[in-house]
């Protein structure tokens, strides 16, 4: 089992608004060139939100969200500190009630 760090935030503000794609695509390329390996993803409509133990989370959620979802938490904090209007929380996975961590509702 590993810990996931997350960033979610409404689709329209990560997607639209802040098109935080643009960041996703420039630290793609910066682990490419040092041969390392990805350690966050961007998940639509992330299920692990709907986990018992993520109750809390799921009530401050947006309707229609996305997470971004990583090992590193120092890049989710550093999310957190770039966008500010996001909700950031960890969970265990794979597990009982979060069996795909990456999964998504959509």
């Amino acid at each position: 089992m590993a810990t996931y760090y997350y960033a979610l935030a409404s689709q329209k503000f990560l997607l639209e608004e802040e098109p935080f794609e643009e960041v996703l695509k420039e630290r793609r390329r910066d682990y490419a060139e040092k041969n390392k390996e990805i350690d966050f993803w961007q998940v639509i409509q992330p299920a692990f939100i709907n986990a018992p133990e993520l109750t809390e989370a799921k009530t401050k959620a947006p309707e229609k969200n996305v997470a971004i979802i990583s090992t590193n938490k120092s890049f989710i904090v550093w999310v957190k500190l770039r966008l500010e209007y996001v909700l950031i929380g960890e969970f265990e996975a794979p597990s009982d009630t979060i069996p795909d961590p990456l999964a998504s509702l959509g």
